[in-house]
């Protein structure tokens, strides 16, 4: 056996099961995300198209270029939902299977959760709990390991940001308490 006919297949202990039920299939979210660009587009021309869409003796209204930007839109729309009704598949594509969006959900909402509690508890704590958190629940690290990390980068992100560069970042009352 020569060395090109070796396979490594390397087994990933936390991948989806293949035998999943889907949860939607692509067509469904191919006509949903058209649909969506296609009332942003609506939205965005009437917009452009209150401010301004025409010439005038300095040279194009402030919706001009938004304004055909928007009809683009629209059109690419269009033309996407048209193929997609008249493809001659019959949407039994799986776009995404049940295991596999437990596993979007599960970095999904903590940083959904991470943006909502930027507001509340600055930007600091709130990475210091997410990235602590990703680490002992998803990565399965030791507790003591993962609040080391966590508060090495929280550390080294304060530095960089709020003493090197002075940039103005979202606070918490810890920030407050300590007077930064």
């Amino acid at each position: 056996m020569s060395n090109t006919d070796l396979e490594i297949i390397v087994e990933d202990p936390t991948a989806p099961e293949d035998d999943s039920p889907s949860v939607v299939s692509t067509r469904t979210i191919e006509i949903i995300v058209s649909l969506i660009l296609l009332a942003l587009a609506i939205v965005l021309g009437f917009d452009n198209w209150r401010t301004g869409i025409a010439w005038d003796s300095t040279g194009p209204q402030p919706g001009y270029f938004p304004f055909y930007l928007s009809v683009i839109l629209g059109g690419a729309s269009l033309y996407g939902l048209i193929t997609t009704f008249f493809a001659r598949s019959g949407g039994s594509d799986t776009f995404v299977t049940r295991a596999q969006l437990r596993r979007v959900a599960l970095v999904f909402i903590p940083t959904a959760l991470f943006c909502l509690a930027t507001q509340f508890l600055g930007i600091y704590v709130a990475s210091f709990v997410l990235i602590a958190g990703f680490m002992r629940m998803v990565g399965k690290i030791a507790l003591w390991k993962s609040l080391l990390t966590a508060f090495v980068f929280t550390a080294i992100m304060f530095v960089t940001f709020d003493v090197a560069f002075d940039v103005i970042m979202p606070k918490g009352p810890i920030e407050s308490a300590l007077g930064r």
